[in-house]
Order: C-alpha cells, then sequence, then structure tokens
C-alpha cells in the first residue's frame, strides 16, 4: 500500500496526484481535506481542515514549520488521522504533495517519503526542514528549466528529479484550425487572482478582432475540464500555477502567462524560467493595462509545439518510478 498526501488549495495537488495514483498501478490511500475524486484508485480519508479555529500562537515554531498553532483541534486530528494509519498499515512508501509537516510525521514512523518540490525561493529553515527528511524529492519540470527551485544549496538540487510538467490530459496531437476568428482562452485559476471585470473589459476593447472565452467561476464560466477550450484557442491566457502551465503546454497552444502573487515567488520565478527558456510563451510581470493587440499576436506567432520539451506526456511515469524506487531502496 502506498499513502499520498494531497494539500487542498487549489486543484493543481489533486490532479497531479490522480494522475500519479493511476499509473502506480496499486491501491493507493489518499489523505486530503478536499473530497476524494471519483476514480480514485483506492480509499480516501477526509483530514479535517487546519484552518479556522485556534489563535494561531506559535504557528510555525520559531519558524521551523510552516504552520502548527498551538491549541488547534483541526491540526491535531488529521495528523492523529494519519498517524493512526502508518501505525496500523505500515505503507511501503508515502507521497507528500505538499506539507512538510506532514512529510516529518511520515518519516518519524519510519516510512520512506517522497515529497513534491514546488518551484520558487525556497530556502527558508522549513522547507530545508522537508527537504532533508525526505527519502526522494520530484520537480514537476523539465530537465532544461534548472532554475525553477531557488535559494537552497546544491546538495538539495543534487537530490531533485526532475520529472517534467505533469497534466491530466493527453498532449494534444497537431491539429488544423477551426475557422472563425481568433480565439483567446483565459485561465484565471482557483488559488486567488487579481484579475477584475475592468481588466477584462479593457483588454477586449483592444482586441476587437479576437473572441474571448473566460474560465473562471466569478468572473467567466467556471469548467472542471477546461482542455476544449485550451485545443479551440490560437492562444491562451494564463498564470504561471504549475498545473495551468502543464495543461496549456500538453493542448500545445502558445500562451501569455501573467504570474499571481504566492508564497515563496513561485509563479514569478517559473515565469522568469518561462521567458528565458524558449518555450512558447509570453510573458508580462502583472496583468497588463494596454497593449493586448501587440501581445497576443506576439503570442500566436510562436509555434505551439515547442510546449514539447516541458511537457512530453510521460511525467506521470516518471514520478511513479521515482515512487517505486524509492519503496524499493528502502526494503
Amino acid at each position: 500500500m502506498i499513502g499520498y498526501y494531497v494539500h487542498h488549495l487549489g486543484h493543481g495537488h489533486l490532479h497531479r496526484a490522480l494522475s500519479v495514483a493511476r499509473t502506480l498501478g496499486e491501491p493507493v490511500t489518499g489523505f486530503s481535506s478536499l473530497p476524494p475524486p471519483a476514480d480514485w484508485p483506492g480509499p480516501w480519508i477526509h483530514l479535517e481542515s487546519d484552518e479556522g479555529d485556534g489563535d494561531r500562537v506559535g504557528r510555525t515554531a520559531r519558524d521551523r514549520l510552516h504552520w502548527v498553532p498551538l491549541g488547534h483541534h483541526g491540526l491535531r486530528s488529521r495528523m492523529a488521522e494519519i498517524a493512526s494509519w502508518l501505525r496500523h498499515v505500515a505503507p511501503s512508501v508515502f507521497v507528500v504533495d505538499v506539507s512538510v509537516e506532514v512529510a516529518v510525521l511520515v518519516r518519524l514512523h519510519g516510512i520512506p517519503v517522497v515529497t513534491v518540490v514546488g518551484p520558487g525561493e525556497r530556502g527558508d529553515a522549513a522547507h530545508r526542514l522537508g527537504y532533508d527528511v525526505a527519502d526522494a524529492l520530484v520537480g514537476c519540470w523539465p530537465p532544461e528549466a534548472a532554475s525553477m527551485l531557488r535559494c537552497v544549496p546544491p546538495a538539495v538540487l543534487d537530490r531533485v528529479h526532475p520529472v517534467g510538467a505533469l497534466s491530466r490530459f493527453p498532449v494534444a496531437e497537431p491539429r488544423p484550425r477551426r475557422p472563425g476568428p481568433r480565439r483567446v482562452t483565459v485561465l484565471a485559476g482557483t488559488g486567488g487572482h487579481e484579475l477584475t471585470v475592468e481588466d477584462l473589459e479593457l483588454a477586449r476593447k483592444e482586441t476587437p478582432d479576437w473572441e474571448w472565452t473566460v474560465l473562471d467561476r466569478e468572473l467567466g464560466t467556471w469548467t472542471e475540464d477546461p482542455y476544449a477550450f485550451l485545443l479551440d484557442a490560437d492562444v491562451v491566457v494564463t498564470h504561471a500555477g504549475e498545473n495551468a502551465l502543464a495543461e496549456v503546454a500538453a493542448s500545445r497552444t502558445p500562451a501569455v502567462v501573467v504570474p499571481q502573487p504566492r508564497p515563496h515567488r513561485e509563479q514569478e520565478v517559473t515565469a522568469e524560467v518561462l521567458w528565458h527558456g524558449g518555450w512558447p510563451a509570453v510573458v508580462a510581470d502583472a496583468w497588463p493595462r494596454r497593449g493586448w493587440a501587440e501581445r497576443l499576436h506576439q503570442a500566436e506567432l510562436l509555434d505551439g509545439d515547442d510546449w514539447g520539451s516541458w511537457c512530453d506526456g510521460g511525467a506521470g511515469q516518471r514520478f511513479a518510478d521515482v515512487v517505486r524506487a524509492t519503496a524499493l531502496a528502502t526494503r
């Protein structure tokens, strides 16, 4: 049996977990505050939320951890739930995406840990602890994106397995463009954004020859499956979250990438790597108030097939190979 912790913020961690769990080919027990996917290949243990109650005193244990507020019932409940399962099941390996606290808890039970490493500046003491206790580290970016993880020592970088961007969707085959006006699809994301109705209206006014589709719960139409919209677009406008970029890359559609503020500069760092790496992306520092016609035209001229080295469709298998190898190495 394999354990898999899925962080609850946004949908990217869940999509990634489902892709890896399917590939592993054996029962995987999921742990999360999120509801289980319909086709999760194994048990799913719902964890109580660690948000809300408590006064958040001592929440970082003097910066050695990220979120351990004293007296927090939800935190105590979820950690006890995981610990009980570890005691009685003794899994062969446990994947953590992502939580320093869960990684430390699992390793304290003598279970090998595979930790997913996020992009950005991760040199703080808590991240360092999480990386040090892990038996294997996985980065969901290609080897060519060498500077995705920053502010950590070379010894950490040397342990990261860069498996490539992991998309739940298949890599698109070459396709003719559908007749009609040029189309742009906006991926606003579920982890929070600063986009406004006024921003979108200004962009539309500047680009009357483009047809805009906005995938967002508040600003447009939301869908759990944006793949058809990505395939149909001439250009995708997206944030720089790992999951969104993986899905855009799988669709082989050129993009305008607008990073959103996130802890540890994860999206800003990703955007910088894209800008300098030759991938088919036009990068903006923030949502532009003008210049959209030129920006979309610039992106439209890029070759979407150049996403191939970012997402080649094999990341799930390579991730699963790391998990299996880690389990075998500790038997």
